[in-house]
């Protein structure tokens, strides 16, 4: 699974008459490679709420979105698993078929939600056109990718 990962002080995904907003914490747009399966999605989740991006007294980044208690908006983006390194129409033949995907993404989703301390976990829309909106703080963002972990 490839993520990328934004601190924001808000966020909203819109798709059609449908609307989805948070407060501060971190926008994720989440895909699946066909090659992937669950045997990552709890350390993903762990990592991903435990990610110390946040400002402490100092000033450092040194807390979490579970200390801060803050939300998660996760985005199935399945152009993350594209493939441009031939030309200029990018390939999304590695991306998860939709069924899969949507299964890895419930798994995903669940992982977040047992995780304790965290505000609002929130989704967008699968498998549909979407219109987001980021407040990107720092900007801080984070690219996890579990091909890394093989």
């Amino acid at each position: 699974m490839r993520l990328v990962i934004q601190r924001v002080t808000e966020a909203s995904v819109t798709a059609g008459d449908m609307t989805v907003a948070t407060g501060p914490g971190l926008a994720v747009l989440w895909a699946a490679a066909e090659s992937d399966d669950e045997r990552h999605i709890d350390k993903l989740a762990q990592k991903t709420a435990g990610l110390r991006i946040f400002e402490d007294e100092q000033g450092r980044m040194n807390r979490s979105a579970v200390q801060c208690g803050y939300d998660i908006l996760v985005i199935p983006n399945f152009t993350l698993c594209a493939d441009a390194s031939h030309g200029l129409r990018p390939s999304f033949t590695g991306a998860a078929a939709p069924e899969k995907a949507q299964e890895l993404f419930a798994a995903y989703l669940s992982a977040l939600r047992t995780t304790d301390g965290l505000g609002r976990i929130e989704q967008g829309f699968f498998g549909e056109t979407m219109q987001l909106e980021l407040r990107c703080h720092g900007p801080v963002t984070i690219i996890l990718d579990t091909e890394d972990w093989k």
